[in-house]
């Protein structure tokens, strides 16, 4: 599988139309007057991806403080979401991309090495979307400690 290049700076972000986990759609142009971050990650109840979901719920307050829409992005399914929201108490979408189109798309799924095989998933990756609806900052992630906290001070800055 080819990955292609996530948007860059300046551009403007893909849009798209996805099930949150309470069902309803949210269509990320609908957000423009607020800044977005959104984050994908692998799947939600994986160790290192409920401690990113987690950092970010953590400072949450802080993000709504600052203006900004928090959502998490990922293949799993509206149900997988909805219960882990209601057990972990997350008060930001989760977004279903069960056929990871939109990651796909945003260059957030493709080719990687896990555990030092090559294989094909989800590029763990954060967009820090501006109000009028370009990409301002692009991160892959590669650690997760310390990520949510990088990209609230990106927005504070």
């Amino acid at each position: 599988m080819e990955t292609k290049t996530p948007p860059s700076p300046g551009q403007m972000a893909p849009d798209f139309t996805l099930p949150r986990e309470d069902g309803s759609p949210l269509t990320l142009s609908s957000l423009r007057g607020r800044r977005v971050v959104l984050f994908t990650y692998g799947g939600a109840g994986t160790p290192t991806c409920t401690t990113e979901i987690m950092d970010f719920q953590a400072l949450l307050p802080e993000f709504e403080a600052a203006g900004v829409v928090l959502l998490g992005l990922s293949k799993d399914g509206v149900e997988k979401h909805r219960k882990f929201a209601a057990k972990q108490g997350t008060g930001m979408a989760l977004l279903s991309d069960k056929d990871g189109h939109v990651m796909e798309d945003w260059g957030a799924y493709g080719d990687k090495i896990f555990f030092g095989k090559p294989a094909v998933g989800v590029l763990r990756s954060t967009f820090l979307i501006g109000a009028e609806g370009a990409v301002e900052q692009v991160w892959r992630v590669e650690k997760v400690k310390g990520h949510a906290a990088e990209v609230l001070a990106a927005v504070k800055g």
